[in-house]
């Protein structure tokens, strides 16, 4: 996810900087290509997919990951710099480090690990209050458009956070459990590539939208 799920609202550390809290990305885009084929698909507001049993699924095992919650962090981005190298290359401060041991070490992956995890936090929480998830979203992929994180990056972070939960979460990752997952990232990315693309057009105006 490029800068992937850097959480808006998340108050920040007033020794950091907003450029390394969420650094920008030196990508090229093929947005015009992208944007029409998302316009195609249309734009409109999608509902949350899951039943109340599939919330509780996921506010159960999120209970189990928040315990080794930073750990996560790092196995997620460690997977998608494995899985998705071009993404390494998306942070300036990661994208010379080859040696994943050192990557491991790294505070500042470390910290953009805890970043993402709190955004899935903040969503796991609002579950029962679509509205507030939606804006939440929305307002994150607003944000990756003003950092030119591609959209195409944004499912990643869901497929590794999935592969890195399973062997936390034990016996009691099911089937179930990770279908649940699954049809929350996909309404998460949806929404963020709503917001991203709706930024993209007001910044093509001359001005990012409020």
């Amino acid at each position: 996810m490029g800068c992937a799920l850097s959480c808006p609202g998340v108050t920040p550390d007033p020794t950091t900087s907003e450029e390394k809290t969420c650094p920008s990305l030196e990508v090229g885009l093929d947005s015009k290509v992208e944007l029409e084929s998302y316009e195609a698909d249309g734009q409109t507001s999608e509902l949350l997919p899951l039943s109340e049993s599939e919330k509780r699924k996921i506010q159960e095992s999120w209970e189990i990951l928040h315990k080794d919650i930073a750990r996560v962090g790092i196995i997620v981005f460690i997977k998608l710099f494995e899985t998705h190298p071009e993404c390494k290359d998306a942070f300036f401060l990661f994208r010379d480090i080859d040696d994943f041991q050192q990557l491991k070490m790294s505070k500042e992956l470390q910290a953009h690990g805890l970043r993402v995890m709190s955004f899935i936090e903040k969503s796991v929480a609002r579950l029962s209050q679509e509205e507030k998830l939606e804006q939440l979203a929305f307002e994150l992929g607003k944000l990756h458009c003003r950092y030119k994180a591609p959209p195409k990056y944004f499912e990643y972070v869901g497929d590794q956070f999935i592969q890195a939960a399973q062997p936390i979460v034990k016996e009691e990752w099911t089937p179930e459990v990770e279908q649940a997952w699954e049809s929350l990232f996909k309404y998460l990315v949806a929404t963020m590539r709503r917001g991203f693309y709706k930024e993209q057009k007001a910044m093509e105006g001359g001005q990012p939208s409020s």
